[in-house]
């Protein structure tokens, strides 16, 4: 994928969603692609996080191993398809991180990836890019937190 096809795909995503064109060149600058077959995990709950990634193509469930007593099990706490972002957010605190779910390819899946780090030195030499950062990153977690109760309340 050429990089103006990254930046068209950036602008699509839902994440990414009013960002300035300038911003999308930057962001692109850090990134590259990756493909997964189905059933494959682009990563498993207790990697070390380090990668941010949208959805080119494809559709990924996030899935978190439970243990209650003597039963054990998987909740999906998410669905996503094109245009959706995931990944270790707490890179972007310049800290180690473990994952807390696993994201498992439903179907062929294309995603951009970049690093979390790389982003926070954007976002720190950008102001405005880091606070707008911040506040879609506020809206995804609480809409992920909202996917984990009721996920959780399934159990």
């Amino acid at each position: 994928m050429k990089r103006a096809d990254i930046e068209a795909t950036l602008r699509k995503c839902l994440f990414f969603k009013d960002i300035n064109n300038n911003n999308v060149e930057k962001i692109a600058a850090l990134c590259h692609m990756s493909e997964y077959k189905a059933g494959a995990s682009i990563f498993q709950q207790g990697d070390l996080g380090e990668y941010l990634y949208v959805i080119v193509e494809g559709y990924v469930e996030l899935e978190r191993s439970v243990a209650l007593t003597d039963r054990k099990g998987r909740v999906v706490i998410d669905r996503l398809g094109r245009n959706r972002m995931l990944g270790c957010w707490s890179t972007l605190l310049n800290q180690p991180h473990i994952v807390m779910s696993s994201a498992i390819c439903q179907k062929p899946t294309q995603v951009i990836v970049f690093k979390g780090n790389d982003l926070r030195r954007l976002m720190e030499k950008e102001a405005s890019l880091g606070f707008y950062m911040c506040e879609r990153l506020c809206f995804l977690l609480r809409d992920r937190i909202e996917h984990a109760y009721g996920a959780l309340e399934k159990i």
